[in-house]
């Protein structure tokens, strides 16, 4: 329903303003969990969300083939598997690589054996990174789908006891919700940004709703308090837009059950829109 929400608070209409052409390729099909099994109490769900992320790393790869900029809404932040893996896909095709922001309350770098649900939401980040099961580690032949030095995660608050270590481990560059208070956004961008495209042909942007503060987005699955306000989420987009290097963009963890008349949804065309050119002058 995430997407649904987001189509609803006008996201196509806010984007065709700014000047963008702008087509919906409708939904990825996603069976209902209530009609799977679990199985593997480690990496829960492991075959439909491997089928799902598989077809998302199609579309997505299909899309830069063809000259557009993939805007991907979901759904839980298991998406990015695919997501990235398509981005990451069409660049190395090329012999090109991809920078990646990942803007979050949580580190999602869990793996089957570290993570105490099993649940793969907090796991991807880990897995684009090379580190989990090897059925969606190697989702399109090649692993990893970014490299640790153009990695950067942002916004976190929330941690696992045994993810810490590996995030730690990892040589992803870092920026707490104290990093925030300390540095400013501004100045933690600029060094993030710089990160993502030393190398690269650019970056992917994957937003989760759940890293901005609960008070601006109630409809998330996995609120935290403390986190980025509707300012900082904003100029994280809108200097994310000003380097002219963000390939792709992913939205994700809006649940309409639990938001309030879609304030949620519309925070989402929000940053959508700063990261593709919305300007106060």
């Amino acid at each position: 329903m995430g997407p649904s929400a987001i189509r609803i608070a006008g996201v196509g209409d806010a984007l065709r303003a700014l000047g963008h052409d702008v087509a919906d390729d409708g939904d990825v099909g996603v069976p209902a969990p209530e009609t799977r099994g679990p199985g593997d109490p480690k990496v829960r769900y492991l075959d439909p969300i491997y089928h799902v992320c598989n077809r998302l790393r199609l579309r997505v790869c299909r899309a830069l083939d063809q000259g557009d900029v993939p805007v991907v809404l979901g759904g839980d932040h298991s998406i990015a598997i695919g997501t990235v893996s398509g981005v990451s896909e069409h660049y190395h095709l090329k012999g090109q690589k991809i920078g990646l922001l990942w803007v979050d309350a949580h580190g999602d770098m869990n793996t089957p054996d570290s993570s105490p649900s099993g649940n793969i939401h907090g796991m991807p980040l880990a897995t684009l990174l090379g580190m989990g099961h090897p059925k969606l580690v190697e989702m399109g032949e090649f692993s990893p789908k970014v490299r640790r030095e153009n990695v950067c995660l942002i916004g976190i608050r929330d941690i696992d006891d045994t993810e810490r270590a590996i995030i730690r481990e990892s040589g992803v560059h870092a920026y707490t919700m104290r990093d925030v208070d300390e540095r400013g956004m501004r100045a933690i961008m600029e060094e993030a940004t710089g990160f993502a495209t030393d190398g690269t042909a650019g970056f992917h942007m994957s937003f989760d709703l759940d890293s901005m503060d609960p008070g601006d987005v109630p409809g998330t699955g996995t609120p935290v308090k403390g986190g980025l306000s509707w300012r900082e989420a904003n100029l994280l987009m809108e200097m994310a837009s000003d380097t002219g290097l963000m390939r792709s963009l992913e939205v994700t963890e809006l649940n309409p059950i639990l938001d309030v008349r879609n304030q949620s949804g519309d925070v989402a065309v929000d940053v959508i829109c700063s990261a593709f050119g919305k300007r106060i002058l």
